[in-house]
């Protein structure tokens, strides 16, 4: 009766020779149980195996059946990221009656062995306290059991466990779990109480369905995007990270202040030194030493200009330039380099694009392969291996051209062993996050070992002279900040904690370490067509705008980074550079038309909602979800008497408005496609009666407000993004993201003729890997954007053991 993806599938039931028997799907991977043996899971990790378990509870729930013994035994993890539960063996099974004389009743099927009241089932630990008392189970006995999971997930300890099972069954009818921050751990306030919220001993306080807590975990994780972003480096170009003061500090230990200040731990770092290898602004891709250990090639595009290859040596200043533009490094042999053509993306760390050879001495490049993720030369400088996407899928080549492990998930960061025996590489959860682990092969696909966690951050990994271990920077939580050994036999080790985000680039023979240092900011700029500069409007570490007012004199915006703390933080500032005024906590602030107060995006304990914050006097006013669990894109209608927003009520996405005087929301849309909206704004028309949105598709549209036929949205791309209506309702401003740059166009509604009308950038273009959002005034006479910055150095590491 179930058929979804986080459940296990049963594909037939039969007898053979009178022995029952089921024929399932096959998962390859480790239960949840296994994978806590290692200790704690990030939060990042066990929000995401929560969320996937909770799904496939809320479907079987649906289907009438309450599992009734859930616990990290029943949940598998498979090697590609999907969570199963298995084990159904305990499971009640209801049947679904139109309810007679007002009543509401689910009857347990009759069946052979059902449950009689009185009996116990389920496990001792994960048991809800109505199980332990014998009383009838149903979907809240297993939300009870996922949060338990969940505790442990985070704590690395049950959050019921004594000495016996009476005593244990006993806790569990009478006393909450530990604090799950007492033992140090970061866990976000709301998290926390999300899993109290599961626990609660009388079954009516706690989350009614799975499928609510499974939202209100999926909204966790898209409110807290600041955290996420504080905690887990994305792969794209969406990147809020750490402040570009931090840029100074780097500059600071770049001389002889003392190493102390680049390292930290106990161990040989008295003996360990550090040297400075480039000193340009910009960002950093890929080092590799050259074959003989004494000079270095690197990728990196400085001040400004393209990506291109450089040579440098510990005993020079200068780096030389190699000829060889837009291409990134994947590897160096005694007599060619292994390049990457037409990088796909700008990201710190290895480029995909097509692998080309050329030689050292120079020469035109040779291309070898395209879609190549990572690569790197096997002894001999004859053959390769390589990461390559495929058909939306990766896989790893060893040599090029034999296929030896694949996944449906982003890899990156492959390295050949001395002996060329085997390859490692760190297998990421998700294409757009470094949460990972690093995997060591042998040339037939089998797994050498595996790191024995998921760590939240991974970046960068080389093998040590002789070939038994792999050194790689990780983090269990928060930046990549710490150099981890990895032994052919499975064996694990610390080795050094560096104070920032750092990646490991190359490991020479002789034992020194190449390795990068990134410094993140996040920056927002006033630009006005005709003057000579754009103004710096940025306040903390992280300035993203969110509106700018209409007469262009207000710019509301929220703090993102580690300045901000565990809340987002809502703030408004004049244009003219005056100090910013805090609103509160929350995101994408919204301007109303009078300027008097902002719509924004809030979390109560367990929930996202929407807050009308005052910008002068007055108090906050909560809005009424009415069944919406998760929100984006919020505004106001231009009378001010009504707010709009894309919510998404617990089945697909749409555009509503709601009155601020306490009327539920109405949907102006049918389902639409919400993957862009938190960068688009003033989505409704000057006079009200439209609303730009996009279909399932990706197709653009015009949606009246009132009902009735939708307008396509002529001339619109799939690269523009959406800003502002003019003031006459015919024309639109879109821009596109080209990473470094943002251009700004003015679209004609019906003609669908476009005209180039800005082109934004910051006065300095070091190290920028994005430009957006952006926000414009509908008469096009004043432009609010952010900027994202990354500025690399790197470091050559000696005495490190």
């Amino acid at each position: 009766a179930l058929n979804h993806p986080n459940i296990l599938a049963i594909h037939d039931v039969g007898t053979h020779e009178g022995a029952p028997f089921l024929v399932t799907e096959l998962l390859e991977g480790e239960t949840l149980r296994e994978r806590l043996e290692a200790g704690p899971l990030p939060v990042r990790k066990a929000v995401e195996i929560a969320v996937q378990a909770a799904h496939g509870v809320a479907a079987a729930h649906e289907k009438g059946v309450f599992h009734r013994d859930l616990k990290p035994a029943n949940i598998f993890l498979t090697s590609d990221g999907r969570v199963k539960i298995l084990d159904f063996g305990l499971a009640k099974l209801t049947a679904r009656e139109e309810p007679a004389s007002g009543e509401s009743q689910a009857a347990t099927r009759t069946a052979a062995g059902v449950t009689e009241p009185g009996m116990v089932l389920g496990t001792v630990g994960y048991m809800a306290p109505e199980q332990v008392r014998g009383l009838p189970a149903d979907a809240r006995s297993d939300i009870f059991a996922l949060g338990t999971i969940l505790y442990e997930m985070l704590s690395g300890r049950r959050a019921f466990q004594k000495d016996s099972s009476a005593e244990t069954m006993t806790a569990i009818l009478k006393e909450d779990p530990p604090e799950l921050a007492g033992d140090g751990s970061k866990i976000p306030p709301a998290l926390d109480r999300i899993v109290r919220h599961c626990l609660e001993k009388n079954p009516s306080q706690r989350f009614q369905s799975a499928r609510d807590l499974a939202f209100h975990l999926e909204s966790l994780s898209s409110a807290s995007t600041r955290s996420e972003r504080a905690q887990t480096a994305p792969r794209i170009s969406s990147r809020r990270w750490l402040p570009f003061a931090a840029a100074v500090l780097l500059s600071v230990l770049a001389g002889a202040v003392g190493e102390w200040l680049f390292t930290r731990g106990s161990g040989t770092a008295s003996h360990a030194s550090h040297t400075p290898l480039t000193f340009s602004q910009g960002l950093i891709y890929a080092a590799r030493f050259a074959p003989d250990g004494q000079s270095v090639y690197y990728a990196a595009a400085w001040n400004g200009g393209p990506i291109q290859l450089y040579a440098t040596s510990p005993n020079s200043p200068e780096s030389r330039p190699l000829d060889l533009v837009n291409s990134s490094l994947f590897a160096a042999s005694p007599s060619q380099l292994a390049i990457s053509i037409g990088c796909k993306d700008v990201f710190m760390g290895d480029c995909e694009g097509t692998l080309a050879t050329v030689p050292v001495t120079g020469g035109a490049p040779r291309e070898i392969a395209d879609h190549v993720v990572s690569a790197d030369w096997i002894p001999g400088g004859s053959s390769m291996a390589a990461i390559r996407e495929v058909q939306g899928k990766f896989q790893v080549e060893f040599p090029l051209g034999h296929i030896v492990y694949q996944s449906a998930e982003w890899m990156d960061f492959l390295r050949v062993s001395p002996d060329g025996n085997a390859v490692a590489f760190v297998h990421f959860a998700a294409d757009e996050a470094d949460a990972g682990r690093v995997v060591i092969l042998d040339r037939s696909g089998k797994v050498l070992a595996r790191s024995p966690r998921e760590y939240l951050s991974v970046e960068g990994e080389a093998w040590r002279p002789g070939g038994k271990h792999v050194w790689y920077s990780a983090a269990k939580s928060g930046w990549a900040d710490t150099i981890y050994s990895l032994g052919i036999s499975g064996k694990q080790r610390e080795i050094r904690n560096f104070t920032g985000l750092i990646r490991l680039d190359d490991i020479s023979a002789n034992g020194q370490v190449l390795l990068s240092r990134d410094v993140w900011r996040t920056g927002m700029e006033l630009h006005r067509p005709g003057e000579p500069r754009d103004r710096d409007l940025s306040w903390l570490d992280a300035t993203v705008v969110s509106d700018v007012s209409p007469d262009g004199a207000n710019v509301a915006f929220s703090e993102y980074g580690e300045a901000s703390g565990a809340e987002p933080l809502l703030y408004m500032r004049k244009t003219d550079g005056s100090p910013a005024t805090k609103l509160g906590i929350g995101f994408l602030p919204v301007f109303s038309p009078d300027g008097k107060w902002v719509v924004a995006l809030t979390n109560t304990e367990t929930s996202q909602h929407l807050e009308l914050l005052p910008t002068g006097v007055g108090e906050t006013r909560v809005l009424k979800r009415s069944g919406i669990q998760q929100f984006l894109s919020a505004g106001w209608m231009p009378n001010g008497d009504a707010v709009y927003f894309a919510g998404n009520d617990g089945k697909d996405w749409r555009l509503y408005v709601q009155g601020i005087s306490g009327a539920a929301p109405r949907a102006i849309t049918p389902p639409i496609l919400a993957s862009s909206n938190h960068l688009e704004s003033d989505l409704i028309s000057p006079d009200g009666k439209f609303a730009f949105s996009r279909d399932m598709q990706g197709k653009a549209w015009l949606f009246p407000v009132a009902g009735g036929k939708p307008q396509p949205v002529s001339g619109f791309t799939p690269e523009d993004i959406w800003v502002n209506w003019t003031s006459d309702g015919g024309s639109a401003y879109v821009y596109q993201n080209h990473y470094s740059t943002g251009q700004v166009f003015l679209l004609n509604l019906s003609t669908g003729e476009r005209k180039l009308v800005m082109t934004l950038a910051p006065g300095d273009p070091s190290g920028l890997t994005d430009v957006g959002p952006v926000r414009i005034t509908s008469d096009g006479k004043t432009c609010v954007y952010s900027y994202d910055r990354d500025l690399s150095s790197l470091f050559l590491i000696q005495g490190v053991k």
